[in-house]
């Protein structure tokens, strides 16, 4: 544990060395939405032993007085009176040098930093838990690998992949940088990969440019001037960055264009949301290779399941601690599979359904006007892809909020790269 450790706190981390014997992971969670996701993230960080119990920091102290301490010990403190007391019992049962983690249902900082400096908590995850959080906050702690400096700073990237043409990938890519721009007014970017036929712009609003081929050919043009002019205003936080280039004059892509654009537009803005087709394309590959999340878009086709496995099976790039995300778009269509039928399939769960509602998208498209801005159950379904990426907070038009990032109280500012203004 840290050293900050206080009396009555968990001490140092680094005095437990790894023993064949011991337990890597072991966790009492006391609901089981937050227990699907730390089994999910969890057995990606680790091949050395996880064990998820039923159960609360009370059932932890319990436990812990009659067995081996694991090497990481994860406990639930949400709804417990004395939290503080509880984990204050915690530390007297449990062997010194175990790294204990943390969840539970208080938002305040004044906590965070008790329990972390003055307890020797290592982190604290507040719920509702999303796999992005648990594998940014949580994952490093056990595996004692941490993310380059280069990859936590600046905005955050997002790169939403179509499982194949028609999916509606466009469409979910184009409300969510709506979402985080208008909605939630963090300085958001669209990025449209496709510099022909791209359509991302249109829906948005937007106009497209040279901007974006010219950085793709030319990656020595790009700085911090070239961006801002390159990107084009949708409203006073949202902009796009998309061309529309003549079918006869395909791109000459420069080998590493497409990083040292990623990292111009990290420094400008919070979040880069891309529009990204799996194609066999360099430049395609490295906008998915150095996004921080993948989000896979697919419908409830038979087509679209082979082609979510091929994807699914691809290596996770250097700044992505976590698989990705997969969406099912115009769920109940007609003629389409079932949820249960696809994840069975993909012998993995659905992590968001977008309802089938062709007649409010269409409408959508054809007046420029993203479905997002309507209450209902796209932007709802909007909203919770938001929340799994992990870094929204946003505000409904009474400016009441209604959705609170899940995620480390300590790292809410650093990790989502906010700017004041």
């Amino acid at each position: 544990m840290s050293s900050r450790g206080a009396v009555g706190g968990f001490s140092d981390g680094g005095a437990m060395a790894s023993r064949p014997d011991r337990l890597t992971v072991l966790a009492f969670i006391n609901d089981p939405a937050s227990e699907q996701v730390l089994r999910d993230s969890l057995s990606e960080a680790t091949a050395g032993g996880v064990d998820i119990k039923r159960g609360t920091v009370r059932t932890a102290i319990a436990a812990m007085a009659k067995m081996q301490t694991p090497e990481v010990l994860i406990v639930d403190i949400a709804g417990e009176e004395q939290p503080l007391q509880a984990l204050g019992e915690l530390s007297d049962v449990v062997e010194p040098g175990v790294r204990v983690l943390v969840v539970g249902d208080n938002q305040e900082v004044d906590f965070y930093r008790h329990i972390t400096r003055g307890m020797g908590v290592m982190e604290y995850l507040f719920k509702p838990l999303t796999r992005e959080a648990v594998a940014r906050h949580f994952s490093p702690l056990i595996t004692r690998k941490t993310i380059g400096l280069d990859a936590a700073r600046g905005g955050r990237v997002v790169v939403i992949m179509g499982a194949r043409g028609g999916v509606g990938a466009t469409t979910l890519a184009g409300n969510l940088a709506w979402m985080l721009g208008v909605i939630a007014k963090r300085h958001t970017v669209f990025l449209e990969s496709d510099i022909h036929m791209g359509s991302g712009a249109l829906l948005l609003g937007g106009k497209s440019g040279p901007g974006l081929r010219m950085a793709l050919e030319m990656p020595d043009r790009i700085d911090p001037l070239f961006v801002e002019r390159a990107a084009q205003p949708v409203t006073e936080r949202l902009n796009v960055l998309s061309s529309e280039e003549k079918l006869t004059e395909p791109m000459v892509y420069a080998p590493g264009a497409a990083r040292r654009l990623l990292e111009a537009l990290r420094v400008r803005y919070n979040f880069i949301v891309m529009d990204v087709p799996f194609l066999p394309l360099d430049c395609n590959r490295e906008l998915i290779e150095f996004a921080h999340h993948r989000v896979i878009v697919m419908d409830p086709s038979l087509a679209s399941v082979r082609d979510t496995l091929r994807l699914l099976s691809l290596p996770n790039g250097p700044w992505q601690p976590q698989s990705p995300t997969v969406v099912l778009n115009r769920q109940g269509r007609p003629g389409g599979l079932t949820r249960k039928q696809i994840e069975d399939a993909l012998k993995v769960k659905i992590d968001i359904c977008v309802p089938d509602m062709p007649k409010q998208l269409n409408e959508s498209a054809s007046f420029g006007e993203p479905a997002v801005i309507a209450k209902g159950p796209f932007r709802q379904a909007v909203t919770e892809l938001a929340r799994e990426i992990g870094f929204v907070a946003t505000r409904d038009e009474e400016g009441a909020s209604a959705l609170i990032q899940s995620g480390s109280l300590g790292g809410v500012f650093k990790v989502l790269g906010l700017r004041k203004g």
